[in-house]
């Protein structure tokens, strides 16, 4: 990673800041699982996504007055532990400023609300299996794998796998 790492502002994001969410939710999806995502849905979702902070929440990483990066935490409830664990999700940096300490400043962010709220128990990922790279920053940050494979049932039609260029 690199030393000259940009000053950056974390902060929640805000119903103005939807198209850019869903713009960046695109590009993740592509570029890391190669799937289109259906433009109506990925706005209606970012923007309900918006309005319900009890479902979710979005932060944004600023530099120079751009936003950089975004991430955002969902929630689960664990019985086994009495408290809830925060899901880090929709994790996206600009290509320009990969590996420069965005994520992390994202991370740290996270973490630090996570760990002065009572109630969580612990933060959480998934990582697509190629995803080297956010693997080992993933690692680098001091998580680990859970030893869970994650399996769904997908019924919303929403993305689309290609394999043809962008």
């Amino acid at each position: 990673m690199a030393t000259d790492l940009p000053k950056l502002h974390i902060r929640d994001a805000t119903p103005a800041d939807a198209a850019l969410i869903a713009e960046f939710n695109r590009r993740l999806a592509w570029e890391t699982e190669s799937k289109r995502l259906d433009a109506e849905v990925l706005a209606r979702g970012v923007q309900l996504a918006l309005e319900k902070p009890d479902c979710c929440r979005y932060f944004l990483a600023e530099s120079g007055g751009q936003v950089v990066g975004q991430t955002m935490l969902t929630y689960e409830w664990s019985d086994w532990r009495a408290g809830r664990f925060w899901w880090i999700q929709s994790v996206y940096v600009v290509a320009e400023q990969r590996g420069r300490g965005v994520f992390r400043a994202l991370f740290e962010h996270v973490r630090g609300l996570a760990r002065s709220t009572p109630d969580v128990c612990g933060l959480r990922l998934y990582v697509e299996h190629q995803n080297a790279a956010a693997q080992t920053t993933y690692r680098r940050l001091g998580m680990s794998p859970s030893g869970h494979l994650l399996y769904e049932f997908d019924w919303s039609g929403a993305a689309t796998t290609s394999t043809a260029a962008e």
